[in-house]
């Protein structure tokens, strides 16, 4: 079966894009240097939070009636027939984040072997849409229907439950990166957080209830020092807010099973990597930069060793997935009612084969064929943690998986994607 890689390859180029937080003008202080001035502002302020406050009802209402405006005869046939089975024994599940770099690969295998499948995606842009559209494209092609929409729309959530009786949720939506949080931490607790309840309230509720698995992380292992990281490791001391989050997801998922009967199953990725990937990851970073002559920071740890990751490939990831909602088991609740105890599982997804960040970059510079400039620094204490290593037992055992892409042949694959993607040939733009 091909992989998502091997698709037609769109040609519009998707751009990370970072936004940071403004400062505080300094000017904005010497207003307030009279009393008279103060006050003036203080009327001023208040007229703005009274507008601020309009606005933002506008903003309720008018997000009310897009809401609405999606549920139509059209949107609804658009749903149920993107959601029908074609297959013996298949499933029909609502994947949230489908846009985005999982997410667009497990609703095209899913799709491909004759399940239904409904994606749910906000397309924001935390890196240019652009790419997220082609992906969207991609699977509109194979018929898979993506509902622009927050998992955070309590109302959409319910109608789209309404519409389809979900045997499963694939949650993969989320702020991901750890860097970002540090200049966005409520986009953090927002979307991991917030939209993570969002969307249990909605699948406590639906009748029947559907089996949940969820993109959890492997940075919740955090601080912890013994490796291989295993399922039964500490894992109260994360490094970062998006560590953080995806802990607190965790623990609320363990919530919602115990009191509501739902079937969950928490994956913890280990740096996923591929064609069609996030441009804020650093392989895809980096050869961006080889590719248009820009050095590269390669970041390391105490006493200068070399940074490592458990580099794991797309398709491995997808496998695990899939595998994941093969085995789970059915929530025992329905309409909120708890029946019975349901299966709560969590799974490392890895490879098991820890690779340092100067061998990635040496790979890199054999498949694209330039030599990169290196800047070795010493890494910031941003979140970030020196050395990830799956242990990939329980997931061996209870789904099958089994991963069996290294780095090298994974990074040939990709740089061959990225390459006809942004229009190179022989390393060099086309345009």
């Amino acid at each position: 079966m091909p992989s998502l890689e091997e698709e037609l390859f769109p040609s519009t180029p998707g751009k990370f894009k970072i936004e940071r937080a403004n400062n505080m003008n300094r000017q904005v202080y010497r207003c307030f240097a009279s009393t008279n001035t103060m006050f003036l502002w203080a009327l001023f302020l208040i007229a703005l939070t009274a507008s601020y406050l309009s606005f933002q009802g506008f903003v309720d209402s008018g997000s009310r009636y897009l809401s609405a405006s999606w549920v139509g005869i059209q949107w609804e046939k658009q749903v149920r027939t993107s959601a029908q089975i074609h297959r013996q024994g298949g499933m029909s599940v609502l994947v949230t984040g489908a846009a985005g770099f999982v997410g667009s690969h497990v609703s095209l295998a899913l799709k491909r072997r004759g399940d239904g499948v409904v994606g749910l995606d906000n397309f924001n842009d935390y890196y240019d849409p652009s790419l997220k559209k082609a992906r969207k494209a991609l699977l509109t092609t194979h018929g898979v229907f993506i509902v622009e929409g927050d998992i955070n729309d309590a109302k959409l959530l319910a109608k789209l439950f309404d519409v389809v009786a979900f045997t499963h949720v694939m949650h993969l939506a989320a702020q991901a990166g750890v860097r970002y949080a540090m200049e966005n931490p409520h986009s953090y607790v927002h979307s991991n957080i917030a939209g993570l309840v969002t969307l249990l309230e909605a699948c406590k509720s639906a009748n029947p209830q559907p089996a949940i698995v969820w993109a959890s992380s492997s940075s919740v292992y955090g601080l912890n020092e013994k490796v291989p990281f295993s399922e039964s490791d500490q894992t109260d001391r994360p490094a970062s807010l998006y560590a953080a989050t995806k802990k607190a997801g965790e623990e609320i998922t363990h919530t919602y099973n115990h009191i509501y009967g739902l079937s969950i199953t928490g994956l913890r990725f280990f740096t996923v990597y591929g064609p069609w990937g996030r441009p804020d990851m650093a392989y895809f970073s980096f050869t961006r930069n080889i590719l248009q002559g820009k050095p590269i920071t390669v970041y390391r740890g105490k006493n200068r060793v070399d940074l490592a990751r458990d580099f794991t490939y797309i398709d491995d990831i997808v496998k695990g997935c899939v595998g994941s909602l093969d085995t789970a088991g059915k929530s025992t609740g329905s309409g909120g009612k708890k029946r019975g105890p349901a299966p709560y599982r969590i799974f490392n997804l890895g490879n098991t084969s820890p690779v340092t960040v100067p061998t990635l970059v040496s790979i890199l510079e054999r498949h694209l064929k330039v030599k990169a400039k290196r800047n070795i620094v010493d890494m910031p204490g941003n979140g970030d943690v020196p050395f990830t290593h799956a242990n990939i037992s329980s997931a061996r055992r209870e789904l099958g998986y089994k991963p069996t892409t290294d780095l090298q042949t994974g990074l040939k694959k990709f740089v061959k994607w990225y390459l006809s993607y942004y229009g190179y040939n022989n390393g060099k733009p086309v345009n």
